[in-house]
C-alpha cells in the first residue's frame, strides 16, 4: 500500500512527522535547557568561586573541594548519612512500590483506582508528616508514647526524633511510607499496558507460575517504566530534606540523620556560601548521575529477558 505524500520515507527517516515532533517537543526542550541544564552549568562555574550573593566573585579554582573532603567533616558525615539512607530505603521503596502495585494490578477496576488513590495520596503533600509527629511526639501524648506507658513498657517519654538510637530507623520508614509517589504510579501505568497475549503466548511455551511470568514477560515488558522509576526513586531517596526537617529539625542531634541536600540548603541560605554550596550540589549530582548508570545496566540485564 502506497504512503500518503506526508509520510513516505526518504532515508530511512520520515521527513514531515520529524518537523512535526520538533516543534512539540519544542517548548519542553526550552523548559528544560533554561531550569535544568543551565543551573546545573552555572553551579559548576560558581563551584570554583568564593560568592556570598554579595560581594563579587573571586576564583578560587579547587579550593572548595579540596575543603570539602579534608576540611568539613560535617559534609563527610552527610554523604555517609545519604548514602545509608539511599543504599536501605531506595532499593526497599523501589521494590515495595513494584510489588504492590503488581499485587493491586490483580483487582478490578474500581477496587485497583481506590487502593491507588490510598497509597498514593501521602507522598501529594507533606501534611501527611503530621501524623508522624503526633504518633511520636516526644511527650506522653504521643501515641506511641501514651500506649507504651500505658501498659508498663516504659516510664518516661522517649524523644523519639531526638534520640540517635530511634531516629534515622524511624526516617527510613516515614521515606518508604511517602514512596508510593510517581514510582508507584508509573509501576501501576506500566502493568495496565502489558500486552496480554504475551501471557497467552506464555503459557503455551510452558510458563506455569505468577513468578514466571513477572520474570519473563512482565519485568521485560516494563524496562522503560522500570528505568523511569528507578530514576524517580533515585532523585526522592537523593533528595530527601523536607522529610527530615519537618520531623527532626536542623541540624539533628550530632547531625546523625541530615543528608548532603539540608547540608546545602544551610550552607547556601543560612550561611550564604553560594560557591561552596554549588561544589557540594556538584558532587551530588555525579553521585546520582553515576548511580542512574548502574541501574540502567542492571534493568539492560534483565531486559535480555525478554
Amino acid at each position: 500500500m502506497q504512503l500518503p505524500k506526508m509520510f513516505k520515507e526518504k532515508d530511512g527517516i520520515y521527513k514531515k512527522e520529524d518537523k512535526v515532533f520538533a516543534i512539540l517537543l519544542l517548548p519542553f526542550m526550552v523548559t528544560f535547557f533554561f531550569f535544568s541544564i543551565l543551573p546545573i552549568l552555572s553551579s559548576m562555574g560558581l563551584s570554583l568561586f568564593d560568592y556570598d550573593m554579595v560581594s563579587s566573585p573571586i576564583f578560587i579554582g579547587v579550593d572548595n573541594y579540596i575543603r570539602m573532603f579534608t576540611a568539613d567533616a560535617v559534609f563527610l558525615k552527610t554523604i555517609g548519612t545519604t548514602l545509608k539512607f539511599a543504599i536501605i530505603a531506595g532499593p526497599l521503596g523501589y521494590i515495595f512500590a513494584f510489588l504492590l502495585a503488581w499485587m493491586i494490578n490483580d483487582f478490578g477496576p474500581i477496587v485497583r483506582i481506590i487502593l491507588t488513590f490510598i497509597f498514593f495520596v501521602p507522598s501529594l503533600s507533606t501534611n501527611a508528616l503530621y501524623i508522624w509527629q503526633i504518633m511520636f511526639s516526644s511527650d506522653s501524648y504521643g501515641y506511641i508514647n501514651s500506649f507504651l506507658i500505658s501498659f508498663g513498657f516504659i516510664n518516661e517519654p522517649i524523644q523519639w526524633f531526638q534520640n540517635t538510637d530511634y531516629n534515622m530507623l524511624l526516617i527510613l520508614l516515614v521515606q518508604l511510607w511517602m514512596s508510593m509517589g510517581i514510582c508507584f504510579l508509573a509501576n501501576i501505568a506500566g502493568l495496565q499496558n502489558v500486552n496480554v497475549e504475551l501471557y497467552e503466548a506464555g503459557a503455551i511455551d510452558g510458563v506455569r507460575t505468577r513468578w514466571h511470568e513477572l520474570w519473563y514477560i512482565t519485568l521485560p515488558s516494563m524496562k522503560n517504566i522500570l528505568l523511569f522509576s528507578a530514576v524517580m526513586q533515585i532523585q526522592s531517596v537523593f533528595s530527601v530534606s523536607t522529610l527530615i526537617t519537618t520531623l527532626v529539625g536542623y541540624p539533628s542531634v550530632d547531625n546523625s540523620v541530615d543528608t548532603i541536600v539540608s547540608y546545602i540548603s544551610d550552607v547556601g541560605t543560612t550561611r550564604y556560601e553560594m560557591g561552596y554550596a554549588c561544589s557540594l550540589s556538584v558532587i551530588l549530582f555525579m553521585i546520582i548521575l553515576f548511580i542512574r548508570y548502574i541501574v540502567g545496566v542492571v534493568l539492560k540485564i534483565v531486559g535480555k529477558n525478554e
